[in-house]
């Protein structure tokens, strides 16, 4: 088991790591649209969603992983309603290979975010 960890994402606010590499899979953490810095990006659901698709690259490259070796994403959001705007930049970064995916409106996310998105993926 490996413990994959890039200044380019986010640092865990908690007792967790980014992701980890097990075998020749990587499990990331759930990203919210946390900047490197650690500071809350205030955007819309579109701003938010790219930059967890930004923080997810930064991991992913980090672990040897790309978008197009992601097999599983979860995304969890907070407002059902938004699904079709957070659907169109999903569709940005999975336009050709198209992984299986979960999506599920929850309570509350971390920080009151609008989206948190977790993958799984093959290290190349």
């Amino acid at each position: 088991m490996k413990v994959v960890h890039t200044d380019a994402a986010p640092k865990a606010i908690g007792p967790y790591s980014q992701g980890i590499i097990v075998n020749n899979l990587f499990y990331s953490s759930g990203q919210i649209p946390l900047l490197p810095s650690g500071e809350l990006l205030e955007g819309d659901v579109k701003e938010q969603t790219h930059q967890v698709f930004k923080n997810l690259q930064a991991v992913l490259e980090e672990a040897g992983a790309s978008f197009e070796t992601v097999v599983k994403a979860t995304v969890f959001i907070k407002d059902m309603n938004q699904f079709g705007d957070i659907n169109e930049v999903y569709g940005e970064y999975f336009s050709t290979h198209k992984p299986a995916r979960s999506c599920v409106e929850v309570a509350r996310l971390p920080k009151d975010v609008l989206v948190e998105i977790e993958v799984i993926a093959l290290v190349k």
